[in-house]
């Protein structure tokens, strides 16, 4: 597979492919990809994304850069890109011009926007969230806020994951390769569907999820005595016996106007307090021991550093060793699946901008001559050169 990509959601589809088993070539600008130099929030980028791939860096202002860049994608399984629309058909690198010599190829373009109206637009994880109304449901009323990580760029990259798996079975079929696109704004209106089916079905719009009707009668964040928070749901009419048992309030349950959750949700101003004043009077470790001993929902509120000490991610195998870009030894999380009790893992540490130049150029067929000239010109940036 061939990577042409940046940022979030191409490299995202690059990396799932990797882990899985692809050979994945990273296609750089000399400079190296953009995500390398980002800082503050998105310093993360490039280590969470590129592991398991190899890197050859062109300049593809050049013939030379052209025309490896070229060999290499006529030559592969799949290319990916999430460039601005129209640039790798400028260079001679867009899908039509590649299916005419690879039939078989399929081609991943990951956009802002499928075809339609809005297909000339720019489009970042942030506008498409604003726009597709996921915004509007995190946040408070009048006050809409994107969610806390790159969620559209990570599932737009998915989703190409799966056009990509389906279009390679249907080569096995016909033998023929097909474009693939995927796009941020689609993504975050299948994200927000079940909202839209609310209102279809109940014809009530959907409010913000802080300030929303609840669908559970306990869904909520307690204090606790030692001044931490826990979330808690008693979303079931088991588990609300499994709460009063437990916490040993019989009178609760005895109670026939709290039978059900949707009575129970029409008492919440009469239970709440009760199960506040419960938890409060517990520590958060207390509360959470009990909650797993007898099984009802809980979460700690975590931030995402916290979970480099996670029990279950350290001890499960989520967790995989890499190095940083300045010799840092850490660790990342894995792909989120077991396929035969089998975890995916790194073969390939975070590459260097071109590492892997040479090798990749002579798969392809390059000449050591043909190499050296590349390098001469500047073309493709030898490995030892700094990035």
């Amino acid at each position: 597979m061939i990577e042409f990509c940046h940022m979030v959601m191409g490299p995202t589809c690059g990396m799932i492919l990797a882990d899985l088993g692809a050979d994945v070539i990273k296609v750089e600008p000399l400079h190296g990809d953009t995500t390398r130099r980002l800082v503050h929030q998105g310093s993360g980028f490039f280590a969470s994304y590129n592991r398991n791939k190899r890197s050859i860096a062109l300049d593809l202002k050049t013939r030379q850069g052209i025309e490896a860049a070229k060999r290499l994608a006529i030559n592969a399984d799949v290319v990916v890109e999430n460039l601005r629309p129209g640039a790798l058909n400028d260079l001679g690198l867009g899908y039509a011009d590649l299916n005419r010599e690879n039939p078989g190829l399929i081609y991943c373009a990951l956009k802002g926007f499928l075809n339609g109206p809005y297909a000339h637009r720019k489009a970042l994880d942030e506008v498409v969230q604003m726009m597709g109304g996921l915004a509007y449901m995190t946040g408070p009323e009048g006050r809409p806020l994107r969610a806390g990580a790159s969620v559209i760029d990570i599932m737009g990259g998915m989703f190409g994951v799966i056009g990509i798996q389906a279009a390679l079975l249907e080569r096995k079929k016909t033998g023929e390769g097909q474009e693939v696109t995927s796009a941020l704004y689609e993504t975050t209106v299948h994200a927000v569907a079940q909202h839209m089916m609310q209102f279809a079905a109940t014809g009530t719009p959907a409010g913000p999820m802080p300030e929303r009707p609840r669908a559970w009668s306990v869904y909520d964040t307690f204090d606790t005595v030692d001044g931490e928070k826990l979330f808690v749901g008693i979303v079931s009419d088991t588990q609300w016996k499994i709460f009063c048992e437990a916490f040993g309030r019989d009178d609760l349950l005895a109670d026939e106007t709290l039978a059900t959750n949707a009575l129970r949700f029409h008492a919440r101003d009469r239970i709440m307090p009760i199960l506040t004043a419960i938890f409060g009077a517990m520590t958060r470790d207390e509360l959470m021991e009990t909650c797993d001993r007898v099984g009802l929902p809980f979460a700690p509120i975590t931030r995402p550093h916290d979970l480099f000490d996670d029990p279950h991610l350290t001890q499960s195998g989520n967790l995989l060793d890499i190095t940083l870009p300045d010799g840092t030894a850490t660790c990342v999380p894995g792909l989120p699946l077991e396929l035969g009790g089998r975890r995916t893992q790194v073969r390939r540490d975070l590459p260097h901008i071109g590492e892997h130049g040479v090798e990749i150029l002579q798969e392809a067929g390059f000449s050591e001559t043909e190499i050296a000239a590349m390098h001469d010109t500047g073309a493709v940036l030898r490995a030892e050169e700094p990035g």
